[in-house]
């Protein structure tokens, strides 16, 4: 019972960095065609509302993820048994929403890794250990779900995607240990941490935007125009981003853009919260080393 107890003690922790982050994200104002505590963005089915009623929903199966990855399984079993929580998180989702889809990139995104963390926790393994663990749950992900499917069933967005541009999606970044956010994006987020959050957080999401190949973007309209989302992202952070007045003025401004084009660059976002969530999960395992 007190072993039980040790281990629903730490999912509960690591959840609650999950929770935090989402909420974080979509609190953040000005992002550009994203959906905020300001505005709907570029969205007409959704709100701030819907994000903390999906983000209710989805407490308790980010607990889900860190239970199982507490374990003396294998990564990829862990993967595989999480992969059922997630479908059923994402039902409960669609059933709050009323069909919305709110939260289900950062299902897979937030569900892999509060899982990688408490099985790094679990072999007392590093912060640096949660990347290759990972790479391990997911290896061959893009080969076995992308390269092999069944082209007379593609549903999802990521494998029309695919077939269409050969953009591996989410499932690439998370077989490569989330590249974006472990190499680039969690030090530019520790870098600014003098910020105000609010700020904090849209600067390091126009960060994001300038590498990021976002599947939302693609859905919605094209390789030239992720191309150009990119393009002026780094423009934005060439003049400052959210440190200087001209970088935040642009900022705005392509809020206003994305809005009368309806670009919504949510694949960004979700890269966004997964940054938050492992900057907290960094924090929290050196609190752990020094005590």
């Amino acid at each position: 019972m007190e072993n039980k107890y040790v281990i629903c003690s730490e999912a509960f922790v690591i959840a609650s960095y999950a929770i935090e982050a989402m909420l974080c994200e979509v609190a953040s104002y000005p992002s550009p065609g994203l959906v905020s505590s300001i505005s709907k963005g570029s969205h007409v089915d959704m709100d701030h509302y819907s994000f903390i009623k999906s983000t209710s929903i989805l407490s308790k199966y980010m607990v889900l993820f860190a239970q199982e990855g507490y374990s003396n399984r294998t990564p990829k079993e862990i993967f595989a048994a999480i992969r059922h929580i997630g479908i059923e998180a994402e039902s409960e989702m669609f059933k709050g929403t009323k069909g919305v889809n709110t939260h289900k990139g950062m299902i897979f995104l937030l569900g892999i890794s509060c899982a990688a963390v408490t099985k790094a926790m679990h072999d007392k393994k590093n912060f640096e250990g949660i990347q290759d663990i990972i790479k391990q749950m997911t290896k061959g992900l893009v080969v076995n779900e992308l390269c092999y499917m069944n082209k007379d069933k593609v549903k999802s967005y990521g494998e029309k995607l695919f077939l269409k541009y050969k953009v591996e999606g989410i499932r690439g970044q998370v077989e490569r240990g989330i590249p974006l956010v472990f190499d680039y994006s969690l030090k530019v987020y520790s870098e600014n941490s003098d910020l105000k959050l609010n700020n904090r957080l849209i600067h390091t999401l126009i960060s994001i935007m300038q590498f990021c190949e976002d599947s939302n973007v693609l859905h919605r309209h094209s390789m030239d125009t992720l191309g150009e989302v990119k393009q002026k992202a780094k423009h934005i952070i060439s003049l400052g981003g959210m440190t200087t007045e001209i970088g935040e003025a642009s900022i705005v401004a392509l809020d206003s853009e994305f809005i009368k084009r309806n670009i919504s660059p949510g694949g960004s976002a979700d890269i966004l919260a997964v940054t938050v969530f492992f900057n907290s999960v960094e924090d929290y395992f050196n609190h752990i080393s020094a005590t």
